[in-house]
């Protein structure tokens, strides 16, 4: 999940620490005790901060972090491995492939195979295998979590595998599926199914559909659930009769709504009339949202008429909630914005004049700031919404007028959606009716009144046309002020073909956003588009920024010179390993001091309060920064800025876009705390890319576990969570930290 829309990027500038030298550190190093085995059942305070330094600093060293691998105390061989895995370097893959066959503890063993799954090494595949074929030592009782861990494992690391290594991808798919299969015939480890279909999910082997079906018929509501949930991401069609039946009767809600999300990725048509009556009646709103999605998938025209006086339904209740409760986001929106997009699908090119008036009234109810209605107007009748902009003629050019910016990014998405219009849609018009949507987004462009906030959707919009001076419209955009127009200028840049004058242009904007921005998502954009202009002027420009501090920028810089020169690789790896952590020992003392504690932060939003348990065990200085961030007000009156239903609310984000945060990274503690419903997770757009964005999860995600760090739980007001709509506000988290007896 990235952090922003689609996607999504954290900030810039890293946590930062005393050095592996300090005197400090040193003393804490010597003082580890090493306790009889007997007596070890926990991590010793000061062991724990080698081991979470280590981690912060993303440092594999075998004196340190290695030398606890092999320690008396199983608790801190666990811990090590975890850490290991969460540092990713593939030097240390022989050892965790060692404890995972032959240490005595299964704590150790599942720690180690999840360890190994974190750092996506091919080289640790073998050893995976053998615990998956039960070729180790222990016996099968003994083994069964480190199995399923294994299972997990490799998952992840057949994703990850290069197209090169087919052959091995192809055996360990079969491996998988062997092992699933057992546990859809047997009653079996239920942790190793549930894990099954996420690596099978991940790993996508051939003949995977036959197996994941075996699990719909399963009296566990859980395992019925994920496994639809693994057939509609691999769009599979040989189990539509049973999906169908899930969805028309199942008790639980999560399987219908997967069931539903299922058929509509294997376009069911056969399913039309049960999706229809779910997205109108099903009492969960989970379940509503999936079959509109999925009927949209169909396109098919006799779903018009029903939805759209669903529509008008629940535009009459948002009306009446806004007068009756004097509530501005009204918990109607988030169907009605699943409703309109799938409206838009159905109708396409059809100027269904009905469909049109119901659209038209939700547009001007939101003010014009929802896109999916300005993209829905669009696509039913391109022709009218040119027409039909007194928006955008009477607004854009008035600067006196105060208008919200997601109203100029809305409207710019629904004049960019006219690029996809083809002329049996619109008819001999098209060209001139693109003309006229590119003239307007020019337009928006050329206006000072346009916030910046709107920028990068005008140029989205505009690249979407493909017109021939693209380049020269992109590079002009990339001296603009805001960050992220200049990253979305650069990442346009980098889908054309090569040019030097963009080379040029990329290279002299680069100082600009390695010395001065307090984000760093220019930066990586411009780095990726000078990579596309394949010159030795532009490698020589991604070589200054390995001086960054930024590690993820020094990161990426080496990725892509090792890329383009394959004889020169590890060259670089001096200059990228370590992150230079603004963190100190009290910072690092007083999150791990929460071991001992209960930390409970109430969210107050504009719908209600809901309570968050924090996991400061499962990742302390991931509920550092929050507590920090919170207790100094920096959530407060921050928007929810994306509402998925049936997946995740997030927030955090004070530009309201997406790509905002607090002007540092954190790194990323990715544990086996499991993304059931009412996980709170942080929002990434890459690996230790997060920073303030966080997000809630409607109902179980397994695709999101070991990808995304789990960091608190809800624990009160779930049914407040599900009321959130964008737009809602955070007005406060207020953090209560008790000691435990």
């Amino acid at each position: 999940m990235q952090r922003g829309g689609a996607f999504a990027r954290a900030a810039a500038l890293m946590l930062c620490l005393l050095s592996a030298s300090s005197p400090a550190f040193a003393q804490a190093k010597r003082a580890t005790p090493r306790r009889p085995p007997a007596r070890a059942q926990v991590v010793p305070e000061e062991t724990l901060l080698r081991i979470v330094r280590a981690e912060d600093e993303r440092r594999w060293d075998m004196t340190d972090l290695g030398a606890l691998l092999s320690d008396v105390n199983a608790s801190v061989r666990a811990r090590a491995a975890l850490g290991a895995g969460r540092v990713g370097d593939a030097r240390a893959v022989p050892q965790l492939v060692s404890l995972l066959q032959t240490d005595k503890d299964a704590r150790v063993r599942a720690a180690a195979a999840f360890a190994l799954g974190e750092t996506e090494a091919g080289a640790a595949a073998e050893g995976l295998l053998n615990v998956v074929a039960r070729k180790t030592p222990a016996s099968v009782a003994e083994t069964a979590g480190v199995r399923a861990r294994a299972v997990e494992a490799l998952g992840k690391i057949a994703a990850a595998m290069p197209k090169t290594d087919e052959a091995r991808v192809k055996e360990m798919g079969r491996a998988l599926l062997v092992e699933l299969e057992a546990r859809g015939r047997i009653a079996a480890n239920r942790e190793i199914a549930l894990l099954g279909l996420t690596a099978v999910l991940r790993a996508r082997p051939e003949g995977a559909e036959r197996v994941v079906a075996l699990f719909l018929d399963s009296t566990d509501a859980r395992l019925r659930a994920d496994a639809a949930n693994t057939l509609t991401r691999l769009r599979a069609k040989n189990a539509n009769d049973q999906l169908r039946k899930l969805l028309a009767s199942d008790t639980d809600a999560v399987v219908r709504a997967n069931a539903a999300r299922a058929l509509g990725a294997a376009e069911d048509k056969g399913a039309f009339d049960l999706l229809l009556e779910r997205a109108a009646n099903d009492r969960d709103e989970r379940v509503r949202v999936s079959a509109l999605r999925s009927l949209g998938a169909l396109r098919d025209p006799r779903a018009a008429e029903p939805l759209v006086k669903r529509g008008e339904t629940l535009l009459n209740a948002y009306r009446a909630a806004k007068s009756a409760n004097q509530t501005a986001r009204p918990a109607e929106l988030n169907e009605l914005y699943e409703l309109v997009n799938g409206l838009s699908r159905v109708l396409a090119g059809s100027g269904n004049e009905r469909a049109l008036a119901f659209v038209r009234a939700f547009r001007e109810a939101e003010m014009w700031s929802a896109p999916e209605a300005e993209i829905a107007f669009a696509r039913i009748a391109p022709n009218q919404y040119l027409r039909e902009r007194p928006f955008h003629q009477l607004a854009f050019r008035a600067p006196d007028t105060r208008v919200a910016w997601q109203a100029y990014a809305a409207v710019a998405q629904g004049l960019g959606e006219i690029a996809a219009v083809s002329s049996e849609r619109a008819g001999n018009s098209v060209v001139s009716v693109q003309a006229d949507a590119q003239l307007a987004l020019r337009t928006m462009l050329g206006e000072a009144t346009t916030p910046a906030l709107a920028v990068p959707d005008v140029l989205t919009a505009i690249a979407a046309f493909k017109p021939p001076d693209r380049a020269l419209v992109m590079r002009g955009q990339l001296a603009a002020p805001d960050v992220i127009v200049r990253a979305t200028a650069a990442g346009q840049l980098g889908e054309l073909p090569p040019d030097p004058e963009t080379a040029t242009a990329l290279a002299a904007a680069l100082p600009a956003a390695l010395q001065r921005d307090e984000m760093n998502d220019a930066a990586l954009a411009i780095l990726d588009a000078l990579a596309a202009q394949k010159s030795e002027a532009a490698l020589a420009a991604i070589r200054t920024a390995l001086d960054s501090p930024d590690y993820l920028i020094r990161r990426r810089a080496a990725a892509i010179l090792q890329s383009a020169q394959p004889d020169a690789a590890g060259a670089e790896d001096g200059r990228i390993e370590t992150v230079a952590t603004r963190n100190r020992l009290g910072d690092y003392r007083r999150a791990l001091a929460r071991r001992s504690a209960s930390v409970v932060a109430t969210v107050n939003t504009d719908k209600g309060a809901f309570k968050l348990e924090l996991l400061p065990d499962a990742a302390p200085l991931t509920v550092d920064n929050f507590v920090e961030l919170a207790r100094r007000g920096y959530f407060n009156n921050i928007a929810f800025h994306r509402v998925v239903p049936n997946f995740v609310i997030q927030g955090g984000d004070p530009r309201g876009d997406g790509n905002g945060g607090p002007g540092y990274q954190i790194r990323c503690e990715i544990n086996e705390a499991p993304y059931n419903r009412g996980a709170v997770g942080m929002a990434l757009s890459g690996k230790d890319t997060g920073g303030s964005q966080w997000f809630v999860t409607h109902s179980p995600q397994p695709h999101l576990d070991g990808g995304y760090t789990v960091f608190a739980r809800v624990v009160e007001g779930m049914e407040i969570v599900d009321r959130i709509a964008r737009g809602d506000r955070i007005r406060s988290i207020n953090v209560v930290e008790t000691r435990r007896k």
